[in-house]
């Protein structure tokens, strides 16, 4: 049996939906290949969307015209925004789902894309001919033709799964590994390597007393992922608790440490720095006599609870028994014990930036099998790859995002510049134009760019439109509006803000941080009636998007004028101009990474580790600059 596709996508993770979305949507011939039909998107960890940075680059996807951010908040059971206590730039949306639920509506959607098939099967086997992919085989004999296959396997490239000495092949628990693709790519050149990364123990509910654990709600204002006009809060929102560890947990899981995989040279691979297991806590921090945990819902209806913060490979018996010294799980009954897995992955620094392979032509990577740790970074990734992949079928320039456009780009940027040592986790911190990148301006940096493509549809892009045109609206009267002393003096005290001695025009006190759009409007009867007229049910989200840009605007024309300055260096093109073997004015390290990552341009070169500002001078001077 045989089949023909523009766009082959192995794997149905966060990464594959997106990819084979994208592609389909802007009209390739496209076909997601997935061992389970009943598990695409799966949440193989928490069940939960967004976090610091992450949230951002959810709300790229949907900006983009993907679908993360939608799924999402049709399926949220609890709301929250991280990091409130500081600038917008740091804003971060975070949902707890429904697992469940947010795989059958991914199915659901995807079952309704024109242009998309989906195929059950493992993929064994890839086919180049003269260094471009054709196609590949499967494990029931099919062979698919394609002219752009991307591949988002996840963690179950060779997957084997670790609890205590019990080692068991799979790419998740009761799912098995798919065996052969790797060796099958690596042949033709491409590196891989193993990563490690963990999941918790799941929880019966009816054995916990909550009564001895603190409750952590939801948020219920107007703040979600999509930008599109979708209503809010479909399910039953829950709550979240929290405890900590004790002493005595601690001494068990270090009675335990001979018998964990992590310590008995049984794991080799390196596991996510930023999410470590709680056997790694306590070595790494052995003053800490208590570690924080989260408590969460797998969903609307069930008894399963996300243990937070309790990572583990220890043994079962290891993993009960330190959770019972915990006052509110001494009578704990469990699903599942929490189990390592190590997978293969490949080295993104042989990717270019629209994620195709630099070795064989139109194989794209997206996701974990590229580094990378979380649901989001994945998602974004397997957007940019389905875009790059359909374009690499029909024609045009690769579309790629700068490090001041998305937090996707920085992403991108950073994988195939810097490569991994460890599982990638983004954070706002590994973003220098974080004031660029806030939550709430996503549409407005990326839905014109999606239009362009043409993955972006009319209702979205005619929010978008309005939405620019109301924000705008109401800096521009903030902007001329001017204000009498007389007549607002009172108010400003009553704000606990200095009085006028002379006039000014609105905007100038919208910048006092005790002073909101809305708090003023109400002493002033022309700027309310402004935003009275605004009939859009996303009014919340388009004033206080207003207010940002009002509040921090000169923090970011500054960030802009430094974006500007640094991105005539991303103009300055250098591959294949340079033979870096034969300049030994350049560091013999500049010299190694140069000819490793091959860089695009001077810009990407001044990024790579190892590489010197007076080994970019030399650049500069060597290209005519």
């Amino acid at each position: 049996m045989e089949f023909k596709y523009d766009v082959i996508v192995i794997g149905a993770g966060h990464a594959g939906c997106e990819a084979a979305a994208a592609a389909a949507n802007m009209g390739s011939k496209t076909c997601l290949i997935t061992m389970d039909m009943n598990k695409v998107a799966q949440m193989s960890c928490n069940p939960a969307v967004g976090g610091i940075a992450k949230g951002q680059i959810v709300r790229e996807i949907d900006a983009l015209g993907g679908y993360m951010g939608l799924v999402t908040d049709k399926t949220a059971i609890q709301f929250r925004i991280l990091n409130r206590s500081k600038g917008p730039a740091m804003w971060s949306p975070r949902a707890q789902c429904d697992r469940n639920k947010f795989i059958w509506t991914w199915r659901e959607i995807l079952e309704n894309i024109p242009n998309l098939s989906i195929w059950q099967d493992t993929v064994k086997e890839i086919i180049v001919e003269n260094g471009e992919i054709t196609g590949l085989k499967t494990f029931w004999d099919v062979t698919f033709h394609a002219k752009c296959v991307v591949i988002t396997a996840g963690t179950f490239l060779n997957g084997m799964m670790h609890v205590g000495k019990t080692q068991l092949a799979g790419g998740r628990m009761a799912e098995p590994p798919s065996l052969q693709l790797t060796e099958s790519i690596t042949k033709f050149g491409i590196r891989s390597g193993r990563m490690k990364t963990g999941t918790p123990v799941r929880i019966d509910g009816r054995s916990v007393n909550f009564q001895l654990m603190a409750t952590q709600d939801g948020e219920n204002d107007h703040h979600k992922f999509s930008f599109m006009n979708t209503s809010l809060r479909h399910l039953k929102q829950l709550q979240c608790w929290t405890c900590y560890t004790n002493e005595e947990v601690h001494r068990v899981l270090r009675e335990g440490l001979n018998e964990s995989p992590l310590y008995n040279g049984q794991i080799q691979s390196i596991g996510p720095r930023y999410c470590p297991s709680i056997e790694t806590k306590i070595v790494t921090f052995p003053d800490k006599n208590q570690h924080q945990l989260f408590l969460e819902p797998e969903g609307e209806t069930t008894q399963e609870l996300y243990l937070n913060g309790f990572s583990s490979s220890l043994p079962m018996d290891i993993q009960i028994q330190a959770l019972r010294k915990i006052p509110a799980f001494s009578n704990i009954e469990i699903y599942r014990p929490g189990y390592a897995i190590e997978y293969d992955y490949f080295d993104p620094t042989q990717l270019k930036h629209s994620l195709e392979s630099k070795i064989i032509k139109n194989l794209f990577f997206a996701g974990q099998v590229n580094g990378t740790t979380g649901y989001e970074e994945a998602g974004g990734q397997g957007l940019i790859a389905g875009i790059n992949a359909h374009i690499n079928c029909h024609g045009g320039e690769p579309f790629t995002l700068a490090r001041d456009e998305a937090y996707i780009g920085v992403l991108i940027d950073d994988l195939v510049t810097k490569g991994v040592d460890e599982p990638y986790r983004m954070f706002t911190s590994r973003a220098e134009y974080r004031i660029l990148l806030r939550m709430d301006d996503a549409d407005m940096r990326l839905t014109e760019k999606g239009w362009k493509l043409g993955l972006v549809k009319a209702d979205r892009y005619e929010l978008y439109r309005n939405k620019k045109d109301i924000v705008n609206e109401i800096i521009n009267f903030t902007r001329t509006y001017s204000i009498k002393p007389s007549l607002i003096n009172e108010t400003l005290e009553s704000y606990n803000t200095a009085p006028l001695k002379h006039g000014c025009k609105l905007i100038d006190l919208i910048n006092r941080p005790q002073i909101t759009i809305e708090n003023i409007a109400l002493h002033i009867p022309s700027f309310k009636r402004v935003l009275d007229e605004i009939k859009d049910s996303r009014k919340e989200e388009i004033i206080e998007a207003a207010e940002i840009q009002i509040k921090y605007e000169g923090y970011i024309a500054r960030e802009r004028m430094i974006a500007a300055k640094l991105s005539r260096l991303e103009s300055i093109k250098i591959k294949g101009k340079f033979n870096y073997t034969d300049i030994q004015s350049l560091s013999t390290e500049a010299r190694q990474k140069l000819i490793k990552i091959d860089p695009e341009t001077i810009a990407q070169a001044s990024r790579i580790p190892g590489v010197s500002p007076s080994d970019i001078n030399v650049l500069l001077v060597l290209a005519g600059r």
